[in-house]
């Protein structure tokens, strides 16, 4: 990869630093393909324009909070690649994921550039995914799922499995895959006192127990080697 010129090199750590909570000299180097000693001079540079730039000893780099730049302009390969994911989006079956998503995008595609914006439009007439010709929408639960993985909370489904029994589980969600079109949710069940796959569409109801549960030491590559591959 070759290096950035400075002006580009600077505009994407910004970037970056507003993207993610916390990023590190060494992610920043590798990323950019320069030395961790030329990431602390384009800190330094960063600090001296009046970027709010939080060192925390150890750890790594982040924004103050609160602190947002007006956003970047998109190039257009870019713009084409959201408005890829959108399409593919809104053939997910969780009606929660897509509306959200869309409502994302449709944020995003605010702030592209006038001449941009209809040939995102042109674009979102023009791409199509085969293969699920079922739009039907068969859940509406992943997004409260996604915000109990993030805040450890307790939830209890009434779950219907493949074989058509009914039964009430309460779980500690983990993680979530997708497979063949269809969302799974890892969690520890309580009643089988182990980690279970459930299929998120046939998650009849699902309710939040405000309770919270001490994470797992589990990893996605542990659970599936331990329970996947085996």
């Amino acid at each position: 990869m070759e290096e950035k010129p400075r002006l580009a090199r600077l505009t994407a750590i910004i970037t970056q630093l507003q993207s993610k909570r916390i990023v590190t000299a060494k992610y920043l180097s590798e990323k950019h393909n320069v030395s961790i000693r030329t990431i602390y001079r384009d800190i330094r540079t960063l600090e001296k324009s009046g970027v709010p730039v939080v060192t925390e000893e150890g750890k790594g780099y982040s924004i103050m909070e609160g602190y947002h730049l007006p956003p970047v302009l998109f190039t257009e390969d870019e713009a084409n690649a959201l408005i890829t994911v959108e399409q593919l989006v809104v053939r997910n079956k969780d009606q929660s994921f897509s509306d959200n998503v869309s409502s994302a995008i449709e944020k995003i595609k605010s702030i592209l550039r006038y001449s941009q914006k209809g040939n995102a439009d042109l674009l979102s007439e023009r791409i199509y995914f085969g293969g699920h010709q079922n739009q039907e929408k068969s859940s509406n639960n992943l997004m409260q799922i996604q915000a109990a993985i993030i805040h450890f909370e307790v939830l209890k489904m009434k779950y219907q499995s493949s074989k058509n029994e009914s039964t009430i589980r309460t779980i500690e969600p983990f993680a979530i895959y997708s497979i063949n079109g269809n969302f799974l949710l890892i969690a520890f069940c309580r009643l089988r006192n182990d980690f279970r796959a459930f299929r998120i569409d046939f998650i009849q109801s699902l309710l939040s127990e405000n309770e919270k549960f001490t994470p797992h030491n589990m990893t996605i590559q542990k659970y599936f080697e331990d329970y996947v591959k085996s």
